[in-house]
């Protein structure tokens, strides 16, 4: 809020300057400040103030709002990438493993709880990296 206040300052400042440096010596005279018309100009320029100043969050947020997004796809994008190459080294294991050795026997049965020898092979070898 202290910028806002300086740039009201600022603002009255500059409006004082534009006035015509007439004024009635009656002891009667308003200042500027108290003054129902200036005072009005004030809460309107205020209000434009705290308006522009909500446009330009709501600007960030959506700005924030679209760089996670962006973050977001972008890891979605790296982990189908990363997928992508466990499913290439899942094949090329699969295709190596002797089924009647050990660790071809011990996979058999650990493969029973998946959909497929396939996924079995990207879950184990994903756990043993």
């Amino acid at each position: 809020m202290d910028s806002i206040d300086k740039l009201l300052a600022e603002l009255e400042t500059e409006y004082k300057e534009v006035q015509p440096q007439q004024q009635p010596k009656s002891a009667t005279a308003k200042s500027f400040t108290s003054s129902p018309k200036s005072a009005s100009f004030m809460d309107n320029l205020l209000a434009e103030v705290k308006s522009d100043f909500a446009e330009k969050d709501a600007v960030m947020e959506l700005k924030r709002q679209q760089e996670l997004k962006d973050e977001r796809i972008r890891q979605e994008q790296l982990k189908a990438k990363q997928l992508e190459a466990l499913k290439v080294q899942a094949k090329e294991w699969l295709a190596k493993v002797d089924p009647l050795s050990s660790e071809g026997l011990w996979f058999e049965r650990f493969a029973e709880s998946y959909p497929s020898k396939l996924e079995a092979a990207i879950e184990y070898l994903k756990n043993n990296e």
